[in-house]
C-alpha cells in the first residue's frame, strides 16, 4: 500500500480522508474540553465522536511489545507524560496550568489516520508557551524537509536545529515518527527527531524520502530533559525523567513526487488554550 509509487489516486484520496477525520475529531474535542474534566471524560468523548464520523480508534486495544492492550480510545498525556497516556493515568479533574498532549488515531474504511496536538488549560506560563511554539514551530519547518531529494536526517536536522538550538530545549530521545498505512498502525520508515549520535543508532537516516511514502512525524519535547522513564514497568504512559513539562505535534504527510503534502492539515489552526 505504501511502497513507494504504489498507492493510486483512490489509496491517496482515502489517507487523505482519514487525516482529515482526525483533524475532525481534534475540532470537535478541542471545543469540548473545559476545566474540571476528567481525562476519561474527554477519552468518552472521543470515543462518541469516532461513531458520529463512523470511524474506530486504531489505539483501542492496540499491543506494543510486552505493554498490555492500550485501554483507551485516545492516548491523554498530561504535564510530564510525554505520550501514551491513558485515560485513567491520571484521575483528578484537569486545572488550570495543564497541559494535556491528545493523540487521535483513526481507522477509517481500513485506512489509518493518526495525528497530535497540544492543549493547555487557561492561559501557558511564558515558558510552556515558547515549548509549544518550538513544536508547532519544528513540525511546521521540518514536513518541509521531507521532499524526495532529501533522506529522513534532513527532517531531524531541522527539527533538532529549532527545538535545541533556537529555543533551548530537549527533543525527547528513543521516540519518533513512522510509515503507516491500510490496517496499520506502525511500520518502516522509523522517523527519529534527531540526528543519530552513533553508526548505526538509526539506519532509516540516509534513506531518501520515496514518494508514495505515508509517515506521521511527530515532535516530542521536553523543557530540560530528552531522558524518560515509565510510571510502572511495561504500562503505557511515558513520562520526562525530570517531571518537566512536555509538548507533542504530529502530521500525517504522504511525500510525493513534488514534496511533502501535509494529509491532516488543519491540524495547524487548533486552539492551543481550552477551558
Amino acid at each position: 500500500m505504501t511502497t513507494a509509487g504504489k498507492m493510486s489516486p483512490a489509496e491517496i484520496d482515502l489517507a487523505y480522508s482519514a487525516a482529515q477525520k482526525v483533524v475532525e475529531v481534534h475540532r470537535r474535542v478541542s471545543a469540548f474540553m473545559r476545566m474540571g474534566m476528567t481525562l476519561a471524560q474527554i477519552d468518552q468523548e472521543v470515543a462518541r465522536v469516532l461513531a458520529d464520523i463512523e470511524c474506530k480508534s486504531c489505539f483501542l486495544h492496540y499491543r506494543q511489545g510486552r505493554s498490555p492492550a492500550f485501554p483507551s480510545h485516545a492516548c491523554l498525556s498530561l504535564n510530564d507524560c510525554v505520550v501514551h497516556g491513558t485515560a485513567a493515568s491520571v484521575t483528578r479533574p484537569l486545572r488550570e496550568g495543564d497541559l494535556l498532549k491528545l493523540d487521535i488515531g483513526v481507522n477509517y474504511r481500513g485506512m489509518i489516520g493518526d495525528a497530535a496536538w497540544t492543549y493547555s488549560f487557561g492561559q501557558p506560563t511564558a515558558q510552556v508557551k515558547r515549548l509549544m511554539e518550538s513544536g508547532k514551530k519544528s513540525l511546521a519547518e521540518g514536513v518541509k524537509e521531507l521532499h524526495p531529494k532529501n533522506t529522513y536526517l534532513a527532517w531531524a536536522r531541522r527539527v533538532q536545529g529549532i527545538v535545541e538550538t533556537e529555543f533551548g530545549f530537549k527533543l525527547v530521545r528513543g521516540l519518533g515518527g513512522h510509515g503507516y498505512g491500510l490496517k496499520t498502525l506502525h511500520k518502516a520508515p522509523y522517523v527519529s527527531n534527531v540526528v543519530p549520535a552513533y553508526v548505526g543508532e538509526w539506519p532509516e537516516a540516509t534513506e531518501r524520502c520515496a514518494p508514495g511514502t505515508l509517515i506521521a512525524v511527530e515532535p516530542m519535547i521536553a523543557v530540560s530533559t530528552g531522558e524518560t522513564k515509565h510510571a510502572r514497568k511495561n504500562d503505557w504512559p511515558v513520562l520526562t525523567a525530570d517531571g518537566s513539562m512536555s509538548v507533542h505535534y504530529e502530521h500525517d504527510v504522504l511525500v510525493t513526487d513534488h514534496g511533502p503534502r501535509v494529509l491532516s492539515d488543519g491540524m495547524q489552526n487548533l486552539p492551543d488554550v481550552v477551558g
